[in-house]
């Protein structure tokens, strides 16, 4: 098409308004702000957290919907709690964890004539295991002496080199003297600190899982050995709709980061190793049914303060804090990656465990895990990032003996192509994802604490950040929530969503007046332009528009006669 016949045809399919004659298209723009502050909005301190804003628990107990794997009538704080039932029980079946213990996971073994048989994979692990290690060396065939069919396949050379290369030798002679068996015994303990079946958190469940802190270290000192059954194979195998668990590929290649991610990994291991962790965490599959008809909103805007100083988890205590998602929940943890859902899987380990149980997140679901313990700080990003020092977490805990720590992983859409994400059902579904990981359908608005944000579905993945924090705005209003939104460093952004945020509250902007906004700047701005991007952006246009439309109103009501007063 010639770019007059395209600008005709968006003209006719988009029905623009004409303007009067002799009226110019305004040019608004929002009053300057101080250049000197490091925040806007609402005072972070005037923002609901927990436990302040919560209601008070209902007693724990297990239900339909709710699997507990301790004695919750032996819960005590302080101590320890009891696994249930007390001794071990077995389920091997696609509805469970399939248990490295299992009677059921069996190997092929060679017994004295020479001839294979299947034996239990459990004793090869155990002998394995409670051989002493001196060196990486000794680890590595000790992992894939139950390993056999990945022997010529997995790489340590990661793991090799932070042990020869990065570690002093004193920590060294730490690592294989105290921590490593340490963590043998803790791996080996699975049948009698794990003993109930744990259920598989699939796709369209609505269901919790609370298991203790001791529970979630035995399961990832396995995670570690690589001792989980079925968990390796990659293409059409039964475990393919979920992350990996096993710690083999934090072993492999020469990346910078792998080091710096087995620092902060061991840091937890010795810290779980030499006193055992107290408290419970719960991990919620949360899948909706029903979403907001979002064009018809009546919902104002809630709350907002915004800064590029300070950090979701460091700054966030209390709130509901977004984890930037993959739909394989931890993404790139036990891989290469190391950003924002990374780093945070790393610094509380806890929340790798979500990885032995949750299926790839569907569009309408998210994981909400309650109750993790931070156990490390840190530095930088991606290439930058450093492990800097352990973290002793202060956060206090409720009646279930969780932290009073929630985050919510929530996957944005990865957007290959710039303008896609402007697409009604693309912004659509970005919304529905948001409101999904922020509502609580149970649960009154005064009890919500505020949603700890940023700039989710953002750079690998392709997100506008201006959008993606309306979007993640709109979603918090309607379900009764304020927001707390770290631009991390970036200034100009700070300012421009507080800008937006107070224009569309002194016009009086509902949900459902800025989500149409969003539609019409698609059709009049997206659908015909260049792959280059539109010429008007996205918050001038919501700018201009709504201005324009005011000025329309008020020559309309000087037509009638009428007459307003300051």
């Amino acid at each position: 098409f010639s770019e007059g016949a395209c600008r005709e045809d968006r003209k006719e399919k988009c029905e623009f308004k004409p303007q009067r004659p002799g009226r110019k298209t305004p040019k608004y723009m929002p009053p300057p702000l101080p250049t000197n502050k490091k925040w806007f909005g609402t005072p972070i301190e005037e923002m609901r957290r927990m436990p302040m804003c919560g209601a008070r628990l209902p007693h724990l107990r297990p239900s339909a919907n709710h699997t507990v794997t301790i004695r919750v009538d032996l819960l005590r704080e302080g101590e320890v709690p009891k696994p249930f039932p007390t001794h071990y029980k077995d389920l091997w079946d696609n509805k469970h964890v399939k248990m490295p213990c299992s009677e059921q996971n069996l190997y092929p073994v060679e017994d004295e004539n020479g001839d294979r048989t299947a034996g239990s994979r459990w004793e090869l692990i155990q002998t394995a295991l409670l051989n002493k290690f001196t060196c990486s060396h000794d680890l590595k065939e000790a992992i894939l002496r139950y390993n056999v069919a990945y022997a010529k396949k997995w790489d340590f050379t990661a793991l090799t080199d932070f042990c020869d290369k990065v570690l002093e030798d004193a920590e060294a002679q730490h690592l294989f003297q105290s921590i490593l068996p340490d963590m043998v015994k803790l791996a080996l303990c699975l049948p009698s600190i794990c003993t109930q079946p744990v259920p598989l958190l699939k796709q369209k469940m609505n269901h919790s899982i609370t298991m203790s802190q001791e529970q979630i270290a035995s399961f990832l000192a396995n995670a570690f050995f690589c001792t989980f059954p079925r968990r390796n194979a990659k293409m059409k195998s039964e475990y393919s709709s979920y992350p990996d668990i096993n710690f083999n590929r934090l072993f492999e290649g020469r990346s910078p980061r792998k080091p710096e991610k087995l620092k902060t990994l061991f840091c937890y291991f010795r810290r779980v190793t030499e006193k055992k962790p107290t408290g419970l965490v719960t991990f919620t599959r949360q899948s909706l049914q029903e979403f907001p008809d979002w064009e018809r909103s009546q919902k104002k805007l809630s709350r907002l303060h915004v800064t590029y100083e300070g950090t979701i988890e460091g700054n966030g205590q209390g709130m509901l804090q977004v984890d930037f998602a993959n739909r394989f929940v931890g993404g790139g943890v036990t891989g290469a990656g190391l950003v924002q859902e990374e780093i945070r899987f790393l610094i509380n380990p806890e929340l790798i465990v979500s990885r032995l149980i949750t299926e790839v997140l569907d569009h309408n679901e998210c994981l909400i895990i309650t109750g993790t313990e931070q156990y490390s700080e840190y530095t930088g990003y991606a290439e930058t990032y450093r492990w800097a020092r352990s973290h002793e977490d202060k956060t206090p805990r409720d009646e279930w003996q969780r932290r009073y720590t929630e985050i919510v992983a929530i996957d944005a859409f990865h957007f290959r192509r710039f303008l896609d994400q402007f697409g009604p059902e693309k912004i659509r579904r970005e919304l529905n994802k948001a409101y999904c990981g922020f509502s609580r359908p149970n649960v009154p608005p005064q009890h919500l604490s505020a949603i700890a944000t940023g700039n989710w579905g953002c750079g690998a993945f392709g997100g506008d950040s201006r959008l993606k924090a309306l979007i993640q705005i709109l979603a918090a209003a309607e379900s009764g929530r304020d927001v707390v939104y770290f631009t991390f460093g970036d200034v100009e952004l700070m300012r421009d969503i507080y800008s937006m945020h107070t224009f569309l509250c002194e016009k009086g902007q509902t949900v459902g007046d800025i989500y149409r906004l969003l539609l019409r700047y698609y059709n009049e701005e997206c659908r015909c332009c260049s792959t280059s991007g539109p010429d008007v952006k996205l918050y001038s246009f919501i700018y201009n528009t709504v201005e324009s439309y005011a000025d329309s109103t008020d020559d309309d009501d000087e037509e009638k006669g009428l007459c307003f007063e300051d």
